[in-house]
């Protein structure tokens, strides 16, 4: 009785909303306004776009709100400033990275030409959290006779996500950029590691990455050398970068936490310290 009244307290305090909750909030907004601050014209080139024959609410963009209101409630719920500081980070850092794999290669390209454009990157971070939120609370509610069989699905997404991926970058294999994203993806595939996790993070990215790269490429924002909207392996990298970025930030965690043991077996054998 005691465990099964534990677990909608525990699915609570994933869900609820508290003080970090609205800290990330005010930290998002602030980023959206700093991004259309910083790039006006291409405010000012999207409000253009608006005809004033056409009703408004059919030249509304829903599939953008509708994300970002997703989005935002869902990188409220159970927020941890130190956990999401992490998060925060591995977003931004390979986000940077990915864009320019991708911008540099010419797998993709932005409507403004840049290789990468830097307001995309802030995207990234905000991504992951949602994730990361997506994550967790699938990791709560399946029972755990599931994971055997997602232990099992480990090793059907993670190789065939690999061999779609090498038939998709396979115009840029001259490319020594592509060559370290082909060993980075083998080494997270064989990388000891929890495969339940892995596998959550990559489901959990791949169905955020579908919307996502839907609204991007129908509306031209980016362009796949396929001209897909979206092609597969874009939606599915959305899963692996996930699960790269889930990984990246428990082996930060690691090295903090054995730091920080370290230190206090020296402070706790050094007789100056008493």
């Amino acid at each position: 009785m005691q465990e099964t009244a534990s677990q909608p307290a525990s699915l609570r305090r994933l869900l609820r909303f508290n003080r970090a909750s609205y800290a990330l909030l005010s930290g998002f907004v602030l980023i959206v306004g700093l991004i259309l601050y910083v790039w006006q014209p291409l405010v000012r080139e999207y409000l253009a776009l608006f005809d004033p024959s056409i009703p408004l609410w059919r030249q509304v963009d829903w599939l953008l709100i509708g994300i970002f209101a997703f989005m935002t409630l869902t990188i409220m719920a159970g927020a941890d400033l130190r956990r999401d500081t992490r998060t925060v980070l591995v977003g931004m850092v390979g986000g940077l990275v990915i864009e320019a794999w991708g911008t540099q290669t010419l797998l993709w390209t932005y409507y403004t030409a840049e290789r990468p454009p830097l307001w995309i990157i802030p995207a990234w971070p905000i991504a992951s959290l949602t994730i990361n939120r997506l994550a967790r609370l699938a990791d709560h509610l399946l029972p755990q006779a599931v994971t055997r069989w997602l232990n099992r699905l480990y090793w059907l997404i993670f190789p065939g996500f690999y061999l779609l991926m090498l038939v998709f970058i396979r115009p840029t294999l001259d490319k020594s950029l592509t060559w370290m994203a082909l060993l980075t993806c083998a080494v997270l595939t064989l990388a000891p590691g929890d495969r339940r996790l892995m596998t959550l993070n990559f489901i959990a990215g791949a169905g955020l990455g579908y919307f996502l790269e839907r609204w991007g490429t129908t509306r031209e924002c980016w362009t796949y050398y396929t001209l897909q909207t979206p092609p597969l392996f874009a939606v599915l990298a959305h899963g692996l970068a996930a699960a790269a970025f889930w990984r990246a930030r428990e082996v930060l965690v690691g090295v903090w936490q054995r730091r920080g043991f370290v230190n206090r077996m020296r402070q706790e054998g050094d007789p100056s310290q008493n």
